[in-house]
């Protein structure tokens, strides 16, 4: 694996056709180890004379909040320094000179600002259920398993079981473990295709971990944010919502931190939420008694409240503008919001749609080990301070 990557850099060098596969946003462990797992297949089986290339679909800068990839990378010794990422090659700039060919793992929906690149997709291998409106046309493998590990696996093992590496079974392994949860059959996430496939890859290198101490080191890797900056936090897990121009970020940072009236108000869920004192005038915090409401229930309550901000802020026809509504009236729809919270909302055509929850998702929110670094209160009151000046500073710029 290790000299196939070095190759597939050197590659990027020189002006010539590409074959990529490519993972999906997320770049969780399993997008990111079935696109290298799989380009190393199909570079070794090929017939035809393609370049084939892993990218991680996310920057460079972005794998560091991504424990548990950084921690397996090391751990298989894989560099770090020898992958390629999304920022490093140019997808649009090698379709439009007619030398891209995608093969889609992980995912099979491409975003809008790739729409451009779906007529370039020439396959799909996936494991979530297929949106059939927006799946690109060409051949789609997709199958309800618990990892997409399992199905590169077994494209492998069914095709040439001779060019698996160690360090390569040991990747499939691994994610394979960590996405079905141990294999616990409590839990219900493995299939027997999962359950199979783990035990022929521990048939062929009798020498691979044991399950459960590579699934304890993967977990606790995964939500391990010692070392993170402030600003890495507040990005790690963050999901973004976007409603007629208004656009609110939601991220876990490993102490409650949520804002605006409508959720002090919400019984829909109950957040029962108690104000931490803050010397910040823009920024209000809150200790969430209610622990079992996650980010992800969170989503649709936000959306309903900046729809009804939205109307409550328009201008009638004919109507002179009244520079605002009065708080009374915002209260009002925050409370209306709170109280007829609906489990879907329609997005307005060119809001960009909410990314689908990764199927190695353990539980809704972020759960820590008591023994986890925790941040202070004070360094992001000091952080979202900093960004919400920046923000400032560039709008007043851009008016002038």
């Amino acid at each position: 694996m290790e000299d196939f990557l070095q190759g597939c850099r050197a590659a990027l060098q020189e002006s010539q056709p590409l074959h990529v596969v490519l993972g999906n946003e997320a770049c969780d462990l399993d997008s990111m180890v079935s696109a290298l797992a799989l380009a190393f297949y199909l570079a070794k089986t090929s017939e035809a004379e393609e370049v084939f290339i892993p990218v991680l679909n996310i920057k460079r800068s972005e794998l560091p909040l991504r424990g548990d990839n950084v921690f397996f990378l090391q751990k298989i010794q894989i560099p770090e320094a020898i992958l390629i990422f999304r920022d490093e090659i140019d997808l649009h700039e090698l379709h439009q000179a007619g030398q891209l060919t995608l093969t889609l793992v992980d995912h099979h929906v491409l975003p809008k600002s790739d729409a451009a690149l779906e007529d370039a997709v020439a396959e799909v291998l996936d494991h979530r259920p297929i949106e059939q409106k927006h799946c690109p046309p060409c051949h789609v493998s997709v199958e309800l398993v618990g990892s997409c590990a399992t199905l590169v696996t077994e494209r492998i093992l069914q095709g040439a079981p001779e060019v698996l590496d160690r360090q390569t079974a040991a990747l499939l392994h691994g994610t394979i473990i960590l996405d079905c949860v141990n294999m616990d059959p409590k839990i219900g996430k493995a299939t027997l295709k999962d359950n199979t496939y783990v035990e022929k890859l521990e048939a062929l290198f009798p020498d691979l971990p044991k399950r459960s101490d590579i699934f304890d080191s993967l977990q606790k890797a995964k939500f391990d944010v010692s070392g993170l900056t402030t600003e890495q936090m507040l990005r790690k897990d963050q999901k973004t919502i976007y409603r007629q121009g208004t656009k609110v970020a939601i991220s876990a940072v490993y102490m409650d931190l949520e804002i605006c009236g409508v959720l002090e108000h919400s019984h829909s869920p109950a957040l029962q939420l108690t104000p931490v004192p803050s010397t910040h005038p823009n920024l209000q915090a809150y200790l969430q008694g209610n622990t079992q409401v996650s980010r992800k229930k969170l989503l649709p309550l936000l959306q309903e409240a900046l729809s009804a901000y939205s109307d409550s802020t328009k201008i009638p026809p004919g109507q002179p503008d009244t520079a605002g509504v009065s708080r009374e009236q915002v209260d009002k729809e925050a409370d209306r919001a709170g109280n007829s919270l609906i489990s879907g909302l329609s997005q307005d055509e060119e809001d960009p749609p909410l990314p689908p929850t990764p199927m190695n998702s353990l539980v809704d929110e972020c759960p820590l080990d008591q023994g986890l670094p925790k941040l202070s209160a004070e360094a992001v009151f000091e952080k979202c301070s900093q960004i919400s000046l920046s923000q400032s500073a560039t709008a007043s710029r851009s008016t002038k």
